[in-house]
């Protein structure tokens, strides 16, 4: 089985600040992993580097066995934390944007997300809530037919009723061959959606387990075991 993403001993620093600490993972297709940690610990960074966005200071990154670069940013659908489309487009302008800059685009899977979301191509994105903004950030990351999906905090700030739309969303439309890594600290809210977790705490991967095993093993929440591997480190 191919994996999708490898990182070997993977490092990152922004000044004198270490982002990442040796960092060592590999997903395979058909799984949603939860990547948990607080806001600081790196797990933007190691989105932006799997994404191709960055460049790791040492280490080894594979995606579906090539370093990140033109082809695997083809095969890669991220999500950041930030719009990706500008206040002066339309649902629709968005929409066409993604379609011309991705052949991979979808345009009917698309269109059933958009009524999955209560979306209109018509609505001005300036006009949208912070809930439906979220939403239509994710239409555009599952409207690809991608290999791998990456997804930054994509229920950050929204209130419950949205957050559960979109992981609905999320759960409904990516593809099954593929994978989906979701960052996020909002462990509660999401642990319902995810096959495993990597926790990362202060650029380090401190824990890294399948979630039924979590439950089986230690019969807790994800929440509550990340909440105690925390407080052990």
């Amino acid at each position: 089985m191919e994996q999708l993403l490898e990182f070997e001993t993977v490092s990152k620093k922004f000044g004198s600040k270490a982002a990442l600490q040796g960092i060592s993972l590999s997903v395979n297709p058909g799984r949603i992993v939860g990547l948990l940690g607080s806001n600081g610990s790196g797990k933007s960074t190691l989105m932006r580097i799997a994404a191709g966005l960055i460049r790791p200071d040492s280490g080894k990154v594979r995606v579906l066995g090539d370093e990140p670069g033109v082809q695997s940013k083809a095969r890669v659908s991220f999500m950041p934390d930030k719009p990706q489309f500008e206040s002066w487009m339309t649902v629709g302008e968005a929409l066409n944007f993604q379609k011309d800059f991705f052949p991979d685009f979808d345009p009917d899977k698309s269109k059933r997300m958009l009524d999955f979301m209560k979306l209109s191509r018509k609505d001005k994105t300036s006009s949208l809530s912070k809930g439906m903004q979220e939403r239509l950030q994710l239409t555009l990351a599952l409207s690809r037919r991608a290999s791998l999906y990456l997804l930054d905090e994509p229920i950050g700030g929204v209130d419950p009723v949205a957050r559960d739309h979109i992981l609905d969303a999320l759960v409904e439309f990516y593809e099954e061959d593929s994978s989906v890594i979701v960052s996020t600290h909002l462990i509660a809210d999401i642990e319902r959606i995810f096959d495993e977790v990597l926790m990362i705490k202060d650029g380090s991967l401190v824990l890294r387990e399948d979630v039924e095993r979590i439950r089986l093993t230690s019969g807790k929440s994800v929440d509550q075991l990340f909440k105690e591997v925390y407080a052990e480190c």
